[in-house]
């Protein structure tokens, strides 16, 4: 059994040897975790000195991946970075060194990655840049002027229709690649909703581009004016009866006694279960004296129906 000095001197003893221990313990965790180390940059690819002619196609490379090697302090600080690669056409291609556009046809090229415009700074290292070269394909830019055509969709209320629609402005003009250029056969807008429409009415549409990236619009935007009237039709109405009015005496008569006459108007209101009912046939016998005359009627319709046909024209009173 150890005395209670002894265990004390012993105690005194292992205090500092801990301590020692976890100083050197702290000094190796920060010197390992101060290492250099490798990780992977993913930098997106900015393209100068395009040629004025021409047009960079979608067909190129857009990104590379740089592996580099720093300290982890360094990595953290280009991540918070927004970095890029910068690729100038005329420099990038080796027999064009004055930049001269004449030199520049279409075609694919491959552009050589300088990594000293990579700004990563002294304390990192490249170790790999995938991949090597940039691929990209340049095509000659034309211009071409467009009639730009509406499309409808949906229904216009019961009983119209809906004209042809005005565009303003009613061409545009479309820049961009020759070879997509000369797919195109014509240019539309947005469809107009035609749903319910019973009047006039007037929208802004956008035009309608698949991938509007690759071309450069004079103008987007348009205003579409749409007019819309009633369907028009006809409709017979049979055996109208005729009401004589100021009648002279008791015993009047005609023949035949009633009317039929054809409308031609807007479907809504040939349509409607009480037509019938405003229309009036009626004559005038006032004034005329005991005899046999030859006589037309009068007819009411309601606006916006027009009388093309009435049978018959002439009815024969008899008063006595």
């Amino acid at each position: 059994m150890l005395k209670r000095r002894q265990i004390s001197a012993l105690f005194r003893l292992a205090a500092p040897m801990a301590v020692a221990a976890t100083v050197i313990a702290i000094i190796i965790f920060t010197a390992s975790n101060q290492e250099p180390r490798e990780t992977n940059l993913l930098l997106p690819v900015d393209y100068a000195n395009v040629p004025d002619d021409m047009i960079l196609t979608n067909f190129h490379t857009d990104k590379i991946a740089v592996r580099i090697k720093c300290r982890p302090k360094h990595i953290e600080k280009l991540s918070k970075k927004s970095l890029v690669y910068p690729a100038d056409i005329y420099t990038d291609l080796a027999f064009d060194p004055a930049g001269s556009a004449d030199a520049i046809e279409p075609g694919r090229y491959l552009l050589p990655v300088d990594k000293t415009r990579i700004p990563l700074g002294r304390s990192t290292s490249i170790v790999k840049i995938t991949p090597s070269s940039l691929s990209i394909r340049l095509e000659k830019k034309v211009t071409r002027v467009f009639k730009v055509t509406v499309p409808y969709i949906g229904e216009t209320a019961k009983g119209y229709m809906a004209l042809s629609p005005v565009c303003e402005p009613a061409t545009v003009a479309l820049t961009g690649a020759k070879s997509l250029i000369n797919r195109i056969k014509q240019l539309a807008t947005k469809p107009v909703d035609l749903t319910n429409a019973n009047e006039n009415f007037k929208k802004e549409v956008p035009l309608n581009l698949g991938q509007p990236e690759l071309f450069t619009v004079a103008q987007s935007i348009f205003v579409v004016s749409v007019q819309v009237q009633p369907l028009t039709g006809t409709r017979t109405i049979e055996q109208i009866p005729i009401e004589l009015q100021n009648r002279p005496g008791k015993k009047v008569s005609i023949e035949p006694s009633t009317i039929s006459i054809d409308l031609k108007g807007p479907q809504e209101k040939l349509n409607t279960t009480t037509l019938t009912d405003k229309i009036h046939a009626f004559m005038d016998l006032e004034g005329l004296k005991p005899g046999v005359y030859a006589r037309h009627v009068c007819i009411d319709i309601p606006v916006e129906l027009v009388m093309t046909n009435a049978s018959p024209r002439v009815f024969t009173v008899k008063i006595e």
